[in-house]
């Protein structure tokens, strides 16, 4: 038992809670990574992108790692932009509005933007509408993203932004140490109740994000077979 618990008994326990958070939110971050490579990957083969994989900073922060999500899906969202301008200014009016419009048949949505996709990107390809329909006809898309990027923000900005990733490794003890380090023990619990916050809105946005990029992917390779 350390020094300390003589004088914080509850610091036994709260050290196993703060183990069980940084490993929950280590494994949202490393999902939010996969998600988002397995999109640029989509958007490289069927809308011509040229976005670069990213990689987690294994000796960065959580907030150095947040960054790095956020300004990749910063990257994907001028390219969905891009593409929706051109839909926009290819389409008719009244076609471009169907795009938008929720009560629309998706296989409408798809025909809709398979009569001008050939002019956008050079070539027409069912793949390709289909991913145009569901990342730039979808406002729950779009809505899902932005809200990812926020949480991510918000984690990044909070106290949790300037521990190590690195110490998600290190054992309990260092991870405990990290934050004291960070703040008064008086202010622990008050931490634990913010770390509490931010990952119960991670889990959801990171869920969410990671079904709508599942979502994508199924229906381009629907459309290929």
């Amino acid at each position: 038992m350390a020094q300390s618990d003589f004088l914080y008994p509850e610091n036994p326990r709260r050290r196993q809670e703060v183990n069980r958070l940084h490993q929950q939110l280590l494994d949202c971050l490393s999902d939010s990574f996969h998600a988002t490579n397995k999109l640029i990957g989509v958007l490289n083969k069927h809308l011509g992108c040229k976005l670069a994989s990213i990689e987690m900073k294994r000796d960065g922060t959580i907030k150095e790692n947040c960054d790095i999500i956020i300004q990749a899906m910063t990257k994907i969202q001028k390219e969905l932009q891009k593409v929706d301008e051109a839909l926009k200014d290819k389409l008719e009016p009244n076609l471009y509005r169907k795009l938008q419009d929720i009560k629309e048949r998706e296989t409408e949505k798809i025909a809709i933007v398979q009569k001008v996709i050939s002019v956008i990107l050079g070539e027409a390809t069912s793949a390709a509408s289909a991913l145009a329909v569901k990342l730039v006809g979808s406002s729950v898309t779009t809505g899902i993203i932005n809200k990812l990027v926020t949480v991510l923000a918000q984690i990044g900005a909070s106290l949790l932004g300037s521990i190590g990733v690195t110490v998600l490794g290190l054992g309990i003890d260092m991870i405990f140490r990290a934050i004291l380090g960070a703040v008064e023990k008086t202010q622990l619990q008050t931490a634990i109740r913010s770390y509490e916050k931010h990952l119960v809105e991670f889990k959801s946005a990171s869920e969410k994000y990671h079904h709508i990029i599942t979502e994508v992917t199924n229906t381009v390779e629907h459309q290929i077979k």
